[in-house]
């Protein structure tokens, strides 16, 4: 049976389409297509029942994909485990946030598939939270605290962050100093989140509210340089514009308790040669360059 057909049904399977899918394996759908009818021809049977509006499994389709999926995972296993010491090959999919990847990940990625010629490497730059499972990523970067969840995480260094307004936000409206303060302030947000800061030992999560929200931390720091209100930051962000005094920091008697940045994967009985490399690559930038972002 074809390996190439077997990998490419489960992901048309798990990402609900031939287009999806197409993008996830870096071909076209045309390739997909002649795949998935070489797979059901010698299988006999219609795995997938095509539409307008994607692709659903058929009853012998659900039943064929979780074998499929195993045998993929196992043959994965057993090809990495005859390639010559070190080497790597296949494709690493990876997400990671838009204001961490290009500084901190791209390059050693690009360090990655200089050493290794076989592999081919697909990253995804967004501070979307991206389901690596649902849309078929090996591994992502993670930043701040992790949620309770069923992924596999490895910490790779410590990020640090503080709030920080500017100069002209501060002449107008104040530098807030507690916590109760700190509601009465613009907040500069990605959303609804909530901020954690330290009260003495105590970690206390407060709800700021805020008229100007973006979905990278590059947009609000342009924001908070405006003069538009108090900004929760990493320092990798921050740190130029604090030394020149364009930002200052505020709520200093409560800080930002330090986070961390992670690889995550989807849980596996064996995680892919692949992404621990790239989590001992990572591990190794970070002693030389701690991780700031």
């Amino acid at each position: 049976m074809d390996i190439e057909a077997l990998q490419t049904f489960v992901e048309v399977a798990d990402a609900g389409g031939i287009s999806p899918a197409a993008v996830r394996l870096g071909v076209t759908k045309s390739i997909v297509s002649r795949r998935l009818q070489r797979l059901e021809e010698e299988l006999g049977v219609q795995l997938l029942a095509r539409s307008t509006r994607g692709a659903a499994l058929t009853e012998a389709g659900a039943t064929f994909r979780d074998h499929a999926a195993r045998a993929c995972a196992e043959i994965e296993v057993a090809r990495e485990t005859i390639l010559p010491t070190g080497e790597l090959r296949g494709r690493l999919r990876i997400a990671a946030p838009l204001s961490f990847g290009p500084t901190h990940l791209a390059p050693v990625l690009a360090e990655m598939a200089q050493r290794h010629p076989r592999l081919h490497v697909q990253a995804c730059y967004s501070d979307r939270f991206i389901d690596i499972v649902a849309e078929g990523y090996d591994c992502a970067i993670r930043l701040g605290h992790l949620p309770d969840s069923n992924l596999l995480a490895r910490r790779i260094g410590p990020i640090h962050a503080k709030i920080v307004a500017s100069p002209a936000y501060i002449a107008a409206h104040g530098a807030p100093e507690t916590l109760d303060e700190l509601g009465d302030h613009q907040a500069l947000m990605q959303g609804t989140e909530s901020w954690q800061l330290m009260d003495g030992e105590a970690i206390v999560m407060v709800r700021p509210q805020g008229r100007f929200k973006a979905d990278n931390g590059t947009a609000l720091l342009a924001a908070a340089l405006a003069g538009l209100g108090v900004a929760y930051l990493p320092n990798g962000l921050t740190d130029e514009h604090v030394a020149s005094g364009a930002l200052v920091p505020v709520m200093t008697r409560h800080p930002v308790p330090v986070a961390g940045a992670y690889v995550v994967r989807p849980p596996s009985q064996h995680p892919a040669r692949k992404v621990e490399v790239l989590t001992e690559m990572l591990l190794a930038c970070y002693d030389t360059s701690p991780v700031a972002a």
